[in-house]
């Protein structure tokens, strides 16, 4: 058995190929972290009994000579992507008892390429939120202080992985969900092009929002794993099979003007450190200006809870999930809603059905779709001087519990990741650094952003800023 993890995708699956590691010996690892750690972190809500018995299976494949890269790497994921078999409770209690019928396509795939499944990761209910304070069944806490919050909505993958409790995990990005626990739990997260990664069985949120992707220890992994899950999928009518133009990146753009926005002069310090590591590496850094991107957070929260409402109609208590009796069928649905969902959920909801209105759709669903093109053209236009941008993952680092009690306070933390989903493109939190407190030292992250389908760009210099290449 190998001393220690090993540190990648690519070095774990040559050693297992060469024999010198076992397929049972690698989720040893991952399970004996768990066994550690998981009582003070919690980030998982189930994990699976059968581990070992999938990576015996996965030895056998490896045995054989016909295993792919994957075969025998131990992943999580988030409990809003579907197990056929398992539970998928998208951390609601109106879910709790929900059993998935099938699987999702990048469960399939993962599959596919021999996979290990460690087990279901805790998040937000619904995916909606920036801590996993807000999942109905238990806090997960960041791992590398545990006084503080992983991000969210995908903290419990994000968490797993900075423990060492997963090889990888799979998180869903609508607004900043896989970046923002990235770059608290001081990971790489990677948010793919809209429709890059089929959404096919993830419980929905934000329909033209949402995007699956990896939560990994190195940009390599976070490669591997798109390479695996990425491609059109025949169940999902936004996907598609996007090439980006392969090109190299030279000059690496920087929005000074909207950095501004409540940004903590500890991680302003370490993003401008950064910036300066990236042009003795041999990029150009450009100032650029993105006239709109000021108006991306309030576009971000008139769609998304419009989508929101349009999505979690169907939880009413009589196709699947909990039900609640009431008197008549209405008392039947309002019963089982609101014992159902969590006060986040419904404040989401009831906004949205408001904006979504009649009187109120044209002032604002369609006010924020115009904005949301501008925002668009704005970031096409800078790609045609600069390769890619950077910015700050987050304001901040990661906050105490119970912090941003104040719903407004909790938006804000997305200022910086929900232009990439508004926009479609894709983009990536590497660690960048850490900022100190007065408990520990905290990571932050940096994000890079690129056009549409060239992550390729994203991994360049991911990979070259973290002395990966």
């Amino acid at each position: 058995m190998a001393a220690q993890l090993p540190k990648s995708i690519a070095e774990a699956s040559e050693l297992l190929r060469k024999k010198e590691l076992s397929a049972v010996e690698l989720v040893e690892f991952n399970l004996s972290a768990i066994k550690d750690r998981e009582g003070e972190v919690g980030a998982y809500l189930e994990v699976f009994d059968d581990v070992r018995a999938q990576a015996e299976r996965a030895q056998a494949q490896i045995d054989s000579g016909t295993a792919p890269v994957l075969t025998g790497i131990p992943v999580a994921l988030k409990d809003n992507i579907l197990q056929k078999g398992r539970k998928a409770t998208a951390g609601s209690k109106i879910l709790e008892h929900f059993t998935a019928p099938y699987d999702a396509t990048v469960t399939q795939k993962l599959k596919a390429a021999g996979a290990v499944f460690l087990g279901r990761t805790n998040l937000d209910e619904f995916a909606m939120g920036s801590s996993t304070e807000h999942s109905a069944f238990k806090l997960t806490k960041n791992p590398v202080d545990t006084s503080r919050v992983p991000g969210g909505s995908s903290g419990g993958s994000a968490a797993a992985v900075a423990m060492g409790g997963a090889f990888a995990a799979l998180g869903s990005d609508t607004g900043g969900s896989i970046r923002q626990p990235a770059s608290f739990c001081g990971i790489v997260g990677l948010k793919p092009t809209y429709g890059s990664v089929s959404r096919s069985g993830l419980i929905a949120m934000g329909s033209s929002l949402d995007v699956i992707g990896p939560l990994t220890k190195c940009v390599a992994d976070a490669k591997t794993i798109f390479e695996v899950i990425r491609g059109k999928d025949p169940l999902d009518m936004t996907s598609h099979d996007g090439q980006g133009s392969g090109g190299g990146v030279r000059r690496i753009g920087v929005p000074r003007a909207f950095l501004g926005e409540g940004l903590d002069p500890t991680v302003r310090a370490l993003f401008e450190s950064s910036l300066a590591v990236l042009s003795k590496l041999g990029f150009e850094i450009v100032d650029i200006e993105l006239p709109s991107i000021g108006f991306s957070l309030a576009t971000y929260y008139i769609i998304m809870p419009a989508e929101i409402s349009a999505n979690l109609s169907r939880f009413d208590g009589v196709k699947y999930g909990l039900h609640v009796d009431g008197g008549t069928l209405l008392e039947d649905y309002i019963k089982t809603r609101a014992e159902g969902f969590g006060d986040e959920v419904r404040r989401r909801i009831l906004l949205g059905t408001y904006v979504l209105s009649h009187g109120y759709y044209d002032s604002y669903y369609g006010k924020a779709q115009a904005a949301r093109a501008h925002i668009t053209d704005d970031f096409n236009k800078a790609f045609t001087s600069v390769d890619v941008i950077a910015m700050p993952a987050t304001p901040s680092a990661a906050f105490k519990f119970g912090e941003k009690s104040d719903p407004l306070s909790m938006y804000l933390e997305d200022i910086f990741t929900v232009p990439a989903n508004i926009t479609g493109m894709p983009a990536m939190s590497v660690p960048m650094g850490d900022v100190p407190s007065e408990s520990a030292q905290l990571p932050v992250g940096l994000q890079l952003i690129a056009p549409h389908n060239e992550e390729e760009r994203l991994f360049s210099v991911g990979a070259r800023f973290l002395g990966e290449a």
